[in-house]
C-alpha cells in the first residue's frame, strides 16, 4: 500500500491536485514536503495534530517533511476561515509564540534525525528581508486581481470587509511554497481544508515564475478534511476552552480525559485519523465498540495513544493514575502535583497549616453552611476526607490528614469535591 493508498483508506485526504500525477510522483520519487504553522498563539492545539501526523506518515513512507513555523506570514495573519479581522502581534510576541511552537513540534518529529529527518524552517528569515519592491515585482506581479478575489479566503470576506494586509497574505504563503521549492526541492504542500486556495496560489506562483526557464514543473498540494464531531460540537472544544499542547494550559490529564470521553460515533475514525494502530488492532476495537461499547476499551487506548505521543509515557501513567485514583476513590496515593491536575476546576480554599476541627473547616471553606448542617453531613456519611468516609463529628484534621504537606481531598455526597490548600 502507497502512502496515498494509506490516506484514502483512513480518510485523511480532503482535496489533492492532479491524484495519479501525485501518486506517480511519490512512487517514483524520494519527495519534499511541506505543512505550514503560522504562530497565532504560545501552544499549538489539537487541531494542529492532524497535518503533524500527516507529516509523520509521509516520513515513515520514505519522503522528507519540513515543518514550516509562520515567524513571517504570522506577522500578518492568515484571513482563512474567519470572518472578521486578527490583530496584529508584535514582533517579539510572534518571535516568542514561533520559538514555543517550534519547540512542540520538536516533540512530536524528530528533527534533523534519521534518513529522511523532518527539517524545520521559519519563513521569518526569508520575508523580513524583501523589501516591498522585491515582493511586488516577484510575486504580485504574477498574480492578477480576479484571481485573488476568486479564492475563498478572500471571498468570503468580501461583504465584511478585509485589509489590503490580510489580502496580501495569499503572496506571502506562495512565496513560502516558491522558496522551499527553490531551496529544498519542495514538491507538495500539505495542509488544512481551509489551506486550498493558499496552496493552489503557491503552485500558480511556481508555475509563473519558471515560464521563461527551460523548466519542467511538477508540484502538488494536498489538503486534509476538517474534522467534525458526530454531536455537532467542534472537534477540539471544551467547556472550559480549546484543548492545547501546552501541558500548562492543558495538563496531561484533562488531555487523557478528553480522548476518553470521544463519541462511540467518534472513536474509530479518531483513531485512523491520529494513530499509527495496525490494520489489525484497530479491527479489534471495532469489535470492542460495536458489542462492548459500555467498556469504551476503544477510547482508553486513543486516550493512551494521544497522550503518550504528545506528552511521554511518565504523562499517560500519571495521568491514568489519577483516572484510576477518582474512579476508586483511593485519594491518598496522589502526588501534589497529580492533585493539581486531577482537581484544577474544583473549588479551592486556602488555609494555614494548623489543626482544624472538621466540622469548623467544611463551614470555613464554604463546604457546609452551617454548623449545625456540617454535624448532619458527617452524622450522614456524606463527607468524605483523601477518600475515605468520615462519621465522626468531634474529628480534628493535622498534618497526618494532609497529603504531602499540602492537600486535603474532601467529598461531600457522591461527586461535589472541594480542594484545601494549606500554606
Amino acid at each position: 500500500m502507497d502512502i496515498l493508498q494509506d490516506l484514502e483508506k483512513r480518510g485523511l485526504i480532503n482535496q489533492a491536485t492532479d491524484m495519479d500525477g501525485l501518486r506517480k510522483h511519490l512512487n517514483e520519487n524520494q519527495v519534499t514536503l511541506y505543512c505550514g504553522f503560522d504562530p497565532t498563539a504560545d501552544s499549538l492545539h489539537i487541531g494542529h495534530l492532524l497535518p503533524i501526523t500527516i507529516l509523520k506518515r509521509f516520513q515513515k513512507a520514505g519522503h522528507r517533511p519540513i515543518a514550516l513555523v509562520g515567524g513571517g506570514t504570522g506577522m500578518i495573519g492568515d484571513p482563512s476561515g474567519r470572518n472578521s479581522e486578527r490583530s496584529l502581534n508584535t514582533a517579539e510576541v510572534v518571535e516568542g509564540y514561533a520559538n514555543k511552537i517550534k519547540e512542540q513540534i520538536a516533540k512530536l518529529v524528530e528533527f534533523d534525525k534519521g534518513e529522511n529527518p523532518v527539517v524545520a524552517r521559519n519563513n521569518h528569515d526569508w520575508l523580513t528581508k524583501m523589501t516591498v519592491i522585491d515582493f511586488l515585482r516577484d510575486a504580485g506581479k504574477f498574480f492578477s486581481i480576479n484571481y485573488m478575489l476568486a479564492k475563498e479566503s478572500v471571498s468570503a470576506r468580501i461583504e465584511q470587509g478585509i485589509s489590503y494586509t490580510e489580502f496580501s497574505y495569499m503572496l506571502l504563503q506562495s512565496l513560502d511554497y516558491l522558496k522551499l521549492y527553490e531551496e529544498e526541492g519542495c514538491t507538495l504542500q500539505v495542509g488544512g481544508s481551509d489551506q486550498w486556495g493558499n496552496i493552489t496560489a503557491g503552485m500558480e506562483l511556481i508555475r509563473r515564475s519558471r515560464e521563461n526557464l527551460d523548466e519542467e514543473v511538477k508540484v502538488f498540494g494536498l489538503t486534509v478534511p476538517l474534522i467534525t464531531k458526530a454531536d455537532g460540537t467542534k472537534f477540539g472544544k471544551t467547556a472550559g476552552g480549546a484543548i492545547w499542547l501546552d501541558p500548562e494550559k492543558t495538563s496531561p490529564y484533562e488531555f487523557f480525559q478528553f480522548w476518553v470521553n470521544t463519541d462511540d460515533r467518534d472513536v474509530l475514525k479518531f483513531l485512523r485519523y491520529f494513530t499509527f494502530l495496525s490494520d489489525e488492532v484497530l479491527s479489534e476495537l471495532e469489535e470492542e465498540v460495536k458489542n462492548r461499547p459500555e467498556n469504551r476499551v476503544a477510547q482508553k487506548r486513543l486516550a493512551e495513544e494521544m497522550t503518550k505521543t504528545v506528552h511521554g509515557e511518565a504523562a499517560l501513567m500519571q495521568a491514568q493514575r489519577i483516572t484510576e485514583s477518582l474512579f476508586s476513590g483511593d485519594l491518598k496515593q496522589l502526588s501534589v502535583d497529580e492533585i493539581k491536575q486531577g482537581f484544577k476546576d474544583v473549588p479551592t480554599f486556602e488555609m494555614e497549616k494548623e489543626a482544624i476541627g472538621l466540622v469548623d473547616l467544611l463551614v470555613q471553606a464554604s463546604i457546609s453552611p452551617s454548623k449545625r448542617q456540617a454535624r448532619e453531613d458527617i452524622s450522614n456519611g456524606a463527607i468524605y476526607i483523601n477518600g475515605e468516609r468520615q462519621q465522626d463529628v468531634a474529628y480534628t484534621l493535622d498534618k497526618a490528614d494532609r497529603i504531602e504537606d499540602t492537600f486535603i481531598i474532601i467529598r461531600r455526597g457522591k461527586k461535589k469535591y472541594f480542594l484545601i490548600r494549606f500554606q
